[in-house]
């Protein structure tokens, strides 16, 4: 068993591909999954807890400074600019309009640590970029929630919405820390291995249920999922290369977890407060934001090995 998760951690982002074909072509189980996707979320930001260990998730109080800038810039500062310029052209009664700038307001997706794994990077300043955004989440994404009111519920909505996950991600968090430290023989090479592997199988496995919205829309209009589909395509490769090439630029620190960040929002999130035909739209972007998202890795693998070379 243990050898099969370490064979799955060697190919996972090919694993995560096969969860996106999946989800695709197998509608019936993506509607099963569906409901499951919470807890399965849940048990995912456990393994990466036990994979990262609290010292190495939290790191030093000099590491803090710059994920908190990062997290205002990008939670805040870059959806109040998107719902600034959509507002003065009139396109915020767009869903696409909502959907973008919710995706943006929201924390960063519970698998980027999984991710920077998969690309030999370092998974800490990933989780503590997770940690510490959900943990301000109420704070940061309040502005962008009066301004829009998705749900109609105003400024109580949003804080609720806000502690109910910041009370489910630390609990996992928590349980993972808990477990690595009580079992110190897990930071070996091979558990570690094994853990990745675990992840890995859970991305693909989340990915499925998420893309519940995608078959119905393909068989009744393709070419709207063609349309959601690109938007979801651009929007992500334009977060993440521009976030490398600014950081290459400037010469700043963690440039592929902040550009993992950047792209990769946890917008699924949102679906559990808003009204139904608010939720229906935004699931088709959260399903057809699923594929750039788990190409990921690959498109960074790639951008930094072409970097290396020039």
């Amino acid at each position: 068993m243990v050898g099969c998760l370490i064979w799955i951690a060697r190919h996972g982002r090919y694993c995560l591909i096969a969860g996106l074909l999946v989800g695709l072509f197998v509608p019936a189980l993506s509607q099963a999954l569906r409901p499951w996707v919470g807890p399965l979320i849940a048990l995912l930001l456990c393994v990466t807890g036990i994979r990262v260990g609290a010292r190495q998730a939290l790191g030093h109080l000099d590491d803090l400074r710059p994920a908190l800038i990062r997290i205002g810039l990008l939670q805040t500062g870059l959806p109040l600019v998107v719902v600034g310029v959509l507002g003065v052209f009139g396109l915020l009664h767009w869903p696409i309009a909502l959907a973008v700038c919710l995706m943006l307001a929201a924390p960063s997706l519970t698998g980027a640590p999984n991710f920077a794994i998969m690309m030999g990077q370092d998974p800490a300043p990933g989780m503590r970029l997770l940690v510490l955004g959900t943990a301000l989440f109420p704070l940061t994404a309040l502005p962008v929630l009066l301004i829009l009111d998705p749900a109609g519920g105003g400024a109580l909505s949003a804080l609720r919405l806000s502690f109910g996950l910041l009370v489910a991600i630390l609990c996992a968090v928590g349980t993972g820390f808990g477990v690595r430290r009580a079992f110190p023989a897990l930071s070996a090479p091979r558990p570690q291995g094994a853990l990745d592997g675990c992840a890995a199988l859970l991305l693909a496995i989340v990915v499925v249920g998420l893309m519940s919205a995608i078959g119905p829309l393909l068989r009744t209009d393709p070419l709207a999922l063609v349309g959601w589909l690109l938007a979801a395509l651009a929007i992500n490769i334009v977060l993440v290369v521009v976030t490398v090439r600014l950081s290459q630029a400037r010469n700043w620190d963690i440039p592929v977890p902040t550009a993992i960040y950047a792209g990769n929002r946890n917008i699924a999130l949102f679906l559990i407060v808003l009204p139904e035909e608010v939720a229906a739209p935004l699931m088709i972007f959260v399903g057809c934001y699923q594929i750039p998202m788990y190409l990921t890795p690959v498109l960074l693998s790639r951008l930094q090995r072409r970097t290396a070379s020039a």
